[in-house]
């Protein structure tokens, strides 16, 4: 058990390095644009096109290496990792800097569809869906830990010292990984299967998630000329307020972390409720900074528990492997970043700011019906029940399957 333990924080810390290097770009905006003479909306293609490449590249690769050694092909990924932040490091000109972080996306694009069947074997049925919300921990961690080192890093010794320093966690993350992880049969039948597969429920959720994940990031791009020109803070408690939401997002994986294996849909079902009541707190609160405050920390713990809750979710739904549900998991969570802000910038000019905070609540609120509902689009039937009169297999009494 210790060495699985060591294995899944090794992982989650991959998780926390990959979701720090994808965002970093974000705190050292200023520092790349001056130094490489672009303008700072070609630093955003960074972050961008990172995301573009994410969402096309992460359901053909999972197919592409399906019949791969899952933890060669992670090893491989890791040494990707290190090699393209060296060369971000490196780079001298933008276009140098650009191609490695899309090589940095493409094996993103794969970790995130890999790291779950790999993760979840290590321990017993009744303890994944904690291990998958240590597994997510690590992104949570970014947030609060990861980019804003990397950006006082950035500060202090230049923008290439912080890329440096991630390609140097990263040959740490290798070794342990080749050391602690255990290896997987190769081939197509290695692809860990879920307890429950159902396509309904599974493409409920993935509506769903992109649903909530575009709601979120519709009110979160913005945030900062929310707080600001809403609220009435000072542009110089925007980073406090942004670690507090941090903080909150790590308390939220943790809560999920400790209700996930009783019922995994309940679970959800509070997440998304309280990220509707989180938005909805923050279009009403005006210039009361102390309601702003707790609908800032409600929405990050929102967020971080629904990245959380997912992984329990694939592993009882996924109606085929584990890799490829993470794959478009991967998928629906980055179109809706994509999605959320883009719908955020087409509101923010034409109806002001609290317009983007609205929509969020609202596409969130949608996204709860599509939970609520999702039962009811079950697929799996217990075997030797009648179509229509049978329970759907593994429900309990109220019409919720157990765990799921």
């Amino acid at each position: 058990m210790a060495k699985a333990l060591g294995a899944l924080i090794a992982l989650s810390l991959s998780t926390f390095t990959y979701v720090t290097v994808e965002t970093l770009p974000i705190g050292l905006l200023p520092l790349i644009a001056d130094d490489l003479g672009v303008s700072p909306s070609a630093v955003g293609m960074l972050v961008t096109g990172y995301g573009l490449v994410v969402v096309a590249a992460s359901i053909p690769l999972t197919a592409l290496t399906r019949r791969w050694p899952r933890k060669a092909v992670l090893i491989g990924l890791l040494v990707i990792l290190v090699v393209t932040t060296l060369a971000s490091a490196l780079a001298g000109v933008y276009w140098v800097l650009l191609a490695a972080r899309l090589l940095t996306a493409l094996s993103q694009a794969l970790f995130w569809s890999i790291v779950t069947p790999i993760a979840a074997p290590l321990f017993p049925a009744r303890m994944q869906g904690r291990a998958m919300a240590v597994l997510s921990g690590g992104s949570s961690l970014a947030a609060v830990l990861g980019v804003p080192v990397g950006t006082w890093l950035g500060q202090q010794a230049g923008w290439q010292a912080a890329f440096l320093a991630a390609s140097v966690l990263s040959l740490v993350l290798l070794a342990s990984v080749a050391a602690l992880v255990p290896s997987a049969p190769t081939g197509a039948a290695s692809a860990a299967r879920a307890t429950s597969p159902d396509a309904g429920r599974f493409w409920a959720l993935m509506v769903a998630l992109t649903l909530a994940a575009t709601g979120a990031f519709s009110a979160f791009t913005y945030i900062s000329t929310y707080l600001t020109d809403v609220n009435g803070f000072a542009s110089d408690a925007i980073g406090p307020l942004l670690f507090v939401r941090g903080i909150a997002g790590v308390v939220g994986v943790v809560l999920v972390g400790l209700l996930v294996d009783r019922n995994a849909w309940a679970t959800m079902v509070g997440v998304v409720v309280l990220q509707v009541v989180a938005l909805t707190l923050h279009y009403y609160s005006g210039d009361a900074q102390g309601v702003a405050i707790v609908s800032i920390a409600l929405a990050g713990a929102a967020l971080a528990g629904l990245a959380a809750v997912l992984g329990a979710r694939i592993l009882h739904l996924a109606p085929r492997g584990i890799d490829m549900a993470s794959a478009a998991t991967s998928t629906a969570f980055n179109v809706g970043i994509t999605a959320g802000a883009l719908v955020g910038g087409v509101l923010l000019p034409a109806f002001g700011v609290r317009s983007t905070v609205l929509a969020g609540g609202l596409m969130s609120l949608v996204a709860l019906a599509v939970v609520l509902a999702e039962p009811l689009l079950a697929t799996a039937r217990r075997r030797g029940s009648a179509p229509g009169t049978a329970v759907e297999e593994g429900l309990d009494r109220t019409g919720v399957r157990t765990g799921v």
